[in-house]
């Protein structure tokens, strides 16, 4: 294995169709018009010296390293500003050029420690390369005036190193944070030799940095370094990966030294992030190899009892066993399965073959169910699949962003820096959400209208500017004639047109301005291409799958759907929810969502699988925890899902779970629900196994071992195990072979191997013979469906209303440094920017409550009752507050209520009415909840617990 190098072209590629044919250095190159001379003269073999230029960087010309010679032209201009010109002949290296060169080096050298043998970058510093590059042998400059050699380290940042004494002050850091970030966090201070680089005059933990790495990675030096590096030195090997946080879907090189990883490099080829990373994907991999992992089974027969370490062989053996008594004992749908949404694609299609094809019934369920189930039910309603429109890329086209219920900056940080660019460049936003996001207003980025409806209103919204554009006249009716069914489109135009949706009249319920609604409404509909961009505080409602058919209608209304700039697109939150839901891990639905009930389809599943399957669908996740407080189901099979601390209604999950007799959960560490488990499967990283993710946009990225899973066995090969014990034979030897196996049994993967993932590089489904390379664009010549369905999209306000008792609203969602609930990201140094949970509340409400920032305060709704610090904050609106789900000991979700999609189930996170008021103490359920975790965590001696149940 070596390291893999990627070539730096100096500036961006030119995007132009017109050639222009010059000479370099004696060769004849053509190159697209535009193209720097530094670039084009790759084509050509000639590195052209650099310091200042990076092909992910606009050229800035700074360093006049670069200079080069123009026949016809006087001086030496900068190869990185000059574009190409037809006949141009260019000479990049002679003596004058040469000694120019070297004598800008000399001057880099002379304000430059020379201490390359101990430095961390040694052998990875491009100051290093160009010196030998330039033939700089002697530095006639000595240190005795003024320089720069003392200057501190800020060493505040718990990634990486800041080392002036090192800068060049080359403004690549600038620029990266500046062109790829769009934080702004850094700045050239002062002129001349005064000039340095500043986080804006304090330490970078205190700045706006946000910790992506661009700096770090654009620094042509050692003056920003990873503190992995300087402690364990330069990698020696790279293995391409993909990260396994949101669903971005990054590409990294996980840069090795054996089988320890020293760092994760942003891939510039992934076609995700294109080079780019968030602190997440970045630095937060040390949770591989943290003390709390779990790294061999364990046993208990209550959870009362202390775990005790078993063999691989027993636990299997134990959990077959168990699973076995249990259909004995109660019959066959007695127990389930929960998929992962964190695991693999092909680890999530063998849970759900397990359940089926060896447990023999279709109790299968996933995380997606609590997030974007509405997202599956409203897309394929109405355009007939159930996935996001378009690809990331596809922003650049897009004129209006309309972002519902999402907080990219937080949930998806490589997307919003790529979307931000766009709307730098000038492309509208329109921003729909309770709370005020980064996204309304950010340098140099500034919502054209920013909507702040309250929570669980937004039907009414959609509705209402959907009625804007029905009454105004300002649908596509050519698009709708063409493409969509038109018996629908008039029944929802003629519902859509009446009084009681238009804005004026909705205003009361929404809180948002009539002459607002009615703004964006226009924006989007006359705009140019529109592409709508949502997240959970869409789904997570009473009336998720209404609102997200309401978005399908809107989008065909206007004609945005099925070209690039467009479309309706699903924020998924983890890294493989996509995935696991195209596998198959809902109850109802086999791999590619096609219906248990189909006798056609499951006659497929029965010959590849070589077993009868029941045709009727299982239960859901809410319907478990209901049937064994019912007393007949038994067994739960989880991997790779903390349900305790992320379902909605903790108590009812918790007593779900304390009515099972056999919970087996497979995870890396001892999460919430293993405390009400009894077998404990120690799982496996994703640096440790082999498979793919995909995506928010249905991108199927490869993941790839880069070390032994240090728990004995992939996720993959545990499933395997048990079905085995259980008396169904799974043989496979590869996860490839799992992948041949979802192609031949599901169409939209039909194309997909594990060769041609390697060659491409990743693929978005459908994989066919229609699209062998993927499907970057949804719809482009017709809706899968056939006809696009309008539908009508009743608002009905949700159960959940506030009285005098529970006068505030709770809405919940995520911080960027933290990740899900936590598991991950708190067991890294993440956690120095979030470590507890925090109630948001608007300054009117916390001074009606006696309420001071920082203040201790008890969060009480109907479901129950959790303190946590307040802090107060603009960016709430009077009368909702916000809070997140990531620390455990917070139980955020005591507090969310069992109300839910109607559709679907999902729980309604996003409307929980509470009441604030200043606290002492914690709840008396977190001081159970503490008591708790210390009975059920103990690990005691080897266990005597044989297999076969005994």
């Amino acid at each position: 294995m070596t390291l893999i190098k990627e070539s730096d072209y100096g500036t961006p590629r030119s995007i132009s169709d017109q050639m222009v044919t010059l000479e370099i250095d004696g060769t004849e190159v053509s190159v697209p018009a535009g193209t720097s001379i530094m670039r084009a003269a790759v084509d050509v073999g000639t590195q052209v010296p650099k310091l200042c230029a990076t092909d992910s960087l606009e050229p800035f010309g700074s360093c006049r390293m670069c200079l080069v010679e123009i026949e016809g032209r006087r001086g030496t201009p900068a190869s990185c500003t000059t574009p190409v010109e037809p006949g141009m002949k260019v000479h990049t290296n002679s003596p004058k050029i040469a000694k120019l060169r070297r004598n800008v080096m000399e001057l880099y050298i002379s304000d430059h420690p020379l201490d390359c043998l101990t430095c961390p970058a040694n052998g990875d510093c491009e100051l290093q390369d160009m010196a030998g590059a330039v033939g700089l042998r002697e530095v006639r400059y000595g240190y005795e005036g003024e320089n720069h050699l003392h200057e501190e380290k800020d060493e505040s940042n718990p990634y990486f190193t800041f080392d002036p004494s090192k800068c060049i002050v080359c403004s690549r850091c600038v620029r990266a944070c500046e062109e790829t970030q769009g934080t702004f966090a850094l700045t050239v201070k002062g002129r001349g030799f005064a000039s340095k680089i500043s986080p804006g005059d304090m330490l970078f933990m205190d700045s706006e940095c946000v910790s992506c790495g661009s700096c770090v990675q654009a620094c042509p030096t050692a003056t920003l370094t990873e503190k992995s590096v300087i402690e364990m030195g330069q990698p020696e090997h790279s293995v391409l990966t993909t990260c396994a946080y949101c669903g971005v879907g990054c590409t990294f090189k996980a840069e090795m030294q054996g089988n320890e990883v020293v760092r994760m490099m942003p891939y510039k080829d992934g076609k995700a992030n294109h080079g780019h990373s968030c602190v997440k994907g970045r630095f937060a991999w040390g949770y591989a190899t943290h003390k709390d992992r779990i790294l061999n089974p364990m046993i208990r027969k209550k959870i009362t009892d202390p775990w005790q370490e078993v063999s691989w062989e027993e636990a299997i053996a134990y959990t077959a066993s168990e699973f076995k008594r249990l259909q004995t004992e109660y019959g066959p749908d007695a127990i389930g399965g929960i998929t992962s949404s964190r695991c693999t694609n092909e680890e999530t299609f063998l849970v759900q073959k397990l359940v089926r094809a060896a447990f023999g019934n279709n109790n299968v369920d996933t995380c997606a169910r609590v997030c974007h189930s509405p997202t599956g039910y409203g897309l394929k309603t109405t355009f007939g699949t159930s996935a996001g429109t378009n690809d990331f890329d596809s922003v650049e086209d897009a004129d209006v962003m309309v972002v519902i219920g999402s907080n990219p900056t937080d949930a998806h940080p490589v997307f919003a820096s790529q979307m931000k660019r766009r709307l730098r460049a000038g492309a509208k936003l329109i921003v729909i959400d309770p709370r005020k996001i980064d996204l309304v207003k950010l340098p140099h980025v500034e919502a054209d209208y920013f909507l702040p409806l309250r929570p669980g209103t937004n039907v009414a919204v959609i509705n209402a500017i959907a009625h804007v554009v029905i009454t105004e006249g300002l649908t596509d009716e050519a698009y709708v004639r063409e493409r969509c069914d038109m018996e629908a489109f008039q029944r929802w135009a003629a519902f859509i047109a009446e009084e009681r949706n238009s804005p004026e009249a909705v205003e009361a319920v929404t809180g948002v301005p009539a002459a607002d609604l009615r703004g964006a409404a226009r924006l989007y509909a006359t705009g140019g291409n529109g592409a709508i961009y949502y997240g959970l505080g869409v789904t997570e409602h009473s009336q998720g799958s209404t609102m997200v058919m309401g978005m399908a209608n809107l989008a065909m209304a206007t004609g945005n759907v099925g070209r690039r700039g467009t479309g309706v697109n699903p924020m998924r939150g983890q890294n493989n929810v996509q995935g696991s839901c195209d596998m198959g891990s809902f109850p109802h639905e086999f791999s590619g969502y096609r219906h248990v009930t189909d006798d056609s389809v499951r006659a497929i599943f029965e010959e590849a699988w070589n077993v009868g399957l029941q045709g009727e669908p299982g239960l859901r996740i809410p319907n478990m925890f209901d049937a064994a407080l019912d007393g007949y189901f038994k067994g739960l099979y989880i991997q790779g899902e903390d349900i305790v601390q992320s379902d909605p209604n903790t108590k009812h999950v918790t007593s779900g779970l304390g009515a099972m007799e056999c919970i087996v959960v497979q995870d890396l560490f001892l999460n919430e629900t293993a405390s009400y488990a009894h077998v404990f499967l120690p799982g496996s990283t994703f640096l440790e196994k082999d498979g793919t993710f995909t995506n928010a946009e249905r991108r199927m990225g490869r993941v790839r071992k880069v070390m032994p899973p240090k728990n004995g066995y992939g996720d993959w090969e545990i499933t395997q195990l048990i079905s085995n014990a259980m008396g169904y034979e799974m043989n496979y030897s590869h996860p490839s072979e799992i992948m041949d196996e979802i192609a031949k049994l599901t169409p939209t993967f039909a194309g997909v191997t594990y060769e041609k993932l390697d060659r491409l590089g990743s693929m978005q489904w459908p994989v066919n013979d229609n699209a062998p390379e993927g499907t970057p664009t949804m719809h482009e010549n017709g809706f899968v469906r056939g006809k696009g369905m309008f539908m009508v999209t009743e608002y009905v306000g949700t159960e959940e209303r506030t009285n005098d008792r529970f006068p505030l609203l709770l809405t919940t969602g995520r911080i960027l440094t933290q990740y899900n609930v936590g598991a991950q990201t708190r067991r890294t140094a993440n956690s120095q920017w979030h470590d507890e949970d925090v109630l948001e509340i608007h300054p009117w409400d916390a001074e009606n409550r006696g309420i001071e920032d920082g203040d201790l305060v008890s969060l009480t709704s109907r479901a129950g009752e959790v303190s946590l610090p307040a802090r107060i904050s603009e960016r709430m609106q009077p009368g909702v507050v916000y809070t997140t789900f990531h620390h455990p000991e917070t139980g955020a979700n005591v507090i969310t209520t069992e109300f839910a999609d109607w559709a679907t189930d999902c729980p309604e996170y996003k409307v929980t009415a509470v009441q604030v008021n200043r606290a002492y103490t914690p709840s008396d359920w977190q001081k159970r909840y503490e008591i708790l975790r210390e009975q059920t965590t103990q690990i005691g001696d080897v266990a005597e617990i044989a297999g076969g149940g005994a």
